[in-house]
C-alpha cells in the first residue's frame, strides 16, 4: 500500500486533493497538519474522508513547518487520536507523552536527514519499546549500500516496520520496502511538491513501478549509472513487464563512478537478475563480467549484465546491433538491398563517447568508410586509431561529402533544444542523418535535415532497439517492440523535462 502525503496551506485544498487521490485509487493519505497556515481543524479535515488517514505534524527540526508552540502541536495530535483517525505519526521523543487511546494506531517514527547511522538496529529496538503498532525509520542515503542496510532491517523486523532511505540513492528502498514486509511506503501528490528528498509521486509509484504488485517473489532488474534520476529505461522496461504479465520490476540504481564493483556486491542481497549499464560504468561492467560477447570485447564496453547458469555476470553490448539496425532502416527501409546497405558508404560520426564507440565499430565491421570528428581532438583521434578509420577536426567536419551523418554527441538534447552539432549548409540532399539523441525525438538537427530533403532516423529507434534486446536477454521472451516504442514516445511527451 502507498501512503500519499498532502502538504497544503488551506483546509479546502487538502480536502480537494484528498478526494482527487481517492478517485485515482489511493488507499491511504497522510495529512501534514504542519503545512496548514491557520490552526488546523482536525475534525474538518477528517469529516467524510474518502480514505483512511495518517495524521502527521512535524516540527522545523524534523523538516516540518509547525510554527506554534510544542504544547499546541501535542494537543493537535491528541485531538486526532480522540477523533479516532486511523493512524497518528508520533516522533520517538514524544511517543511516551501521548498514550494509546481508542482505535487509532500508533506509528512511532525516527528520521535522520543527514545519514544512515551505523546503529540502525539499536534505534529500531528503541522505537519498538515505545508501544508502536508500526515503526517508521527513515534515514538519508549517502551511498547505495544504505538502501540495502535499511531493507535488511525491514526484512528482519519483528514489529511491522516502514523503513526506507531519502535522497537519490534511497529511491530504490522506497520502491522495494513492501517486498520485504513494510506495511506501506510514502509518495507525494505530485513530483512538483516533493515533501522529502527523493520522494516519488503517487503516479510514478503506481503507473511506472506498479508498487502494489511488488511482492516477495518479484524479480528485480535495473539500470546503473550516475546520474540516473532522469533515465527513461524504467518506464519502458516496466511497461514491457506489465504487458507480458511478468512479476518483475526495473529500478534506477545510482552508483558512483568508482563504486561499481563494490555496489554490485552489496546489491547481491537484493538478488538483482540483470542490469542495463549507462554512463559512466560501461567499461567497468565489462571488467566485472566472467564472459562477454564479441561486441563488448571489441569495443571494451558493455551496456548489459545478465546472470548465467552459475550466477556469474555475462556482459553484452546491445547498442552495437541497435545502432546498425537503425542505420540500415534509414538506408533501406523496405529491406530490398542485396547486401549490407552500410557497406561502401561514406559515414561521418560525431562524438567519441561510449555510444560512438559502439556505432563506429559497427560501421567499420559492416564495411562503411568511417570518419570520426569530436570536439576534443585527443579523444577523437584516439577513437579513430582504435577503429582504424579516418579522423577530421571538429572545425572541418562539414568539409567532406558523406552518405551518412551520425550524431553520437549530446548536442541538441533537452534542455538545449536550439543547438545542433552540424550546420544545415553542411548537408546535402539524400544524406541519411541519424541522431542518437532521443529527447526530444525531433531535434533541431533532424528538423533541418528534413528541410534539406535528407533521410532521417531518430534516437528513439536506437534506444528502443537496444532496450528491447536487453529485455530479451533478461527474460528470454520476444520483446514487445511496439509497446516499448509507444511507451517511450508517450513518456517523452508527458515528462519532457526528463
Amino acid at each position: 500500500m502507498i501512503c500519499v502525503s498532502i502538504g497544503r496551506t488551506r483546509h479546502k485544498m487538502v480536502k480537494m486533493e484528498h478526494r482527487a487521490l481517492a478517485e485515482k485509487g489511493a488507499e491511504l493519505v497522510e495529512l501534514r497538519l504542519d503545512w496548514i497556515a491557520r490552526p488546523a481543524d482536525v475534525d474538518r479535515l477528517i469529516k467524510d474522508r474518502p480514505t483512511p488517514v495518517v495524521i502527521t505534524c512535524r516540527r522545523p527540526e524534523d523538516k516540518g513547518r509547525w510554527n506554534r508552540s510544542e504544547e499546541q502541536r501535542l494537543a493537535v495530535l491528541r485531538t486526532a487520536i480522540v477523533s479516532e483517525v486511523e493512524y497518528v505519526d508520533l516522533e520517538d521523543d514524544i511517543a511516551e507523552q501521548i498514550p494509546r487511546y481508542g482505535k487509532t494506531k500508533r506509528i512511532i517514527s525516527h528520521h535522520n536527514f543527514d545519514e544512515t547511522p551505523h546503529n540502525l538496529e539499536d534505534i529500531h529496538a528503541s522505537l519498538c519499546e515505545k508501544d508502536p503498532d508500526i515503526v517508521k525509520l527513515v534515514t538519508m542515503a549517502n551511498s547505495p549500500e544504505d538502501s540495502v542496510r535499511i531493507l535488511k532491517l525491514v526484512a528482519n523486523a519483528k514489529v511491522p516496520t516502514i523503513g526506507f532511505c531519502m535522497g537519490e540513492y534511497g529511491v530504490i528502498s522506497r520502491i522495494l520496502c513492501g517486498k520485504y514486509g513494510a506495511p506501506f511506503t510514502y509518495a507525494t501528490f505530485s513530483r512538483e511538491r516533493e515533501l522529502a528528498p527523493g520522494q516519488l509521486s503517487f503516479s510514478e509509484m503506481t503507473k511506472i513501478y506498479g508498487y502494489d504488485q511488488i511482492g516477495p517473489e518479484t524479480a528485480v532488474y535495473g539500470v546503473v549509472g550516475d546520474p540516473i534520476a532522469h533515465s527513461l529505461s524504467p518506464l519502458i522496461h516496466n511497461f514491457a513487464f506489465r504487458h507480458d504479465k511478468m512479476d518483475a520490476v526495473y529500478l534506477p540504481f545510482r552508483v558512483p563512478k568508482d563504486r561499481l564493483a563494490e555496489t554490485l556486491q552489496e546489491f547481491e542481497w537484493l538478488n538483482v537478475q540483470g542490469y542495463s549499464v549507462t554512463i559512466p560504468h560501461k567499461a567497468g561492467a565489462l571488467k566485472l563480467a566472467k564472459h562477454a560477447d564479441e561486441a563488448s570485447e571489441k569495443m571494451g564496453v558493455a551496456n548489459t549484465l545478465i546472470r548465467d547458469e552459475d550466477n556469474a555476470w555475462q556482459a553484452r553490448n546491445t547498442d552495437y546491433d541497435a545502432a546498425l539496425d537503425s542505420i540500415r532502416l534509414g538506408l533501406d527501409p523496405e529491406g530490398k538491398a542485396s547486401g549490407d546497405p552500410i557497406s561502401g558508404k561514406q559515414v561521418l560520426l560525431l562524438g567519441a563517447g561510449g555510444v560512438s564507440q559502439a556505432i563506429g565499430a559497427g560501421v567499420v565491421n559492416a564495411g562503411g568508410a568511417l570518419t570520426v570528428s569530436n570536439r576534443s581532438r585527443e579523444r577523437g583521434e584516439t577513437l579513430a586509431t582504435e577503429l582504424g578509420c579516418a579522423y577530421t577536426s571538429w572545425e572541418n567536419r562539414g568539409s567532406g561529402y558523406y552518405d551518412v551523418l551520425i550524431n553520437g554527441t549530446s548536442v541538441g538534447m533537452y534542455p538545449n533544444f536550439n543547438e545542433t552539432p552540424f550546420a544545415q549548409n553542411f548537408m546535402h540532399d539524400d544524406m541519411l542523418v541519424f541522431d542518437t539523441v532521443y529527447n526530444p525525438e525531433n531535434t533541431l538537427l533532424l528538423k533541418q535535415s528534413r528541410e534539406r530533403n535528407c533521410k532521417t532516423v531518430s534516437g528513439i529507434e536506437m534506444f528502443v532497439r537496444q532496450a528491447a534486446a536487453q529485455y530479451q536477454l533478461f527474460t528470454g521472451k520476444e520483446p514487445p517492440l511496439e509497446v516499448m516504442r509507444k511507451t517511450l514516445r508517450t513518456g517523452i511527451s508527458a515528462v519532457g523535462k526528463l
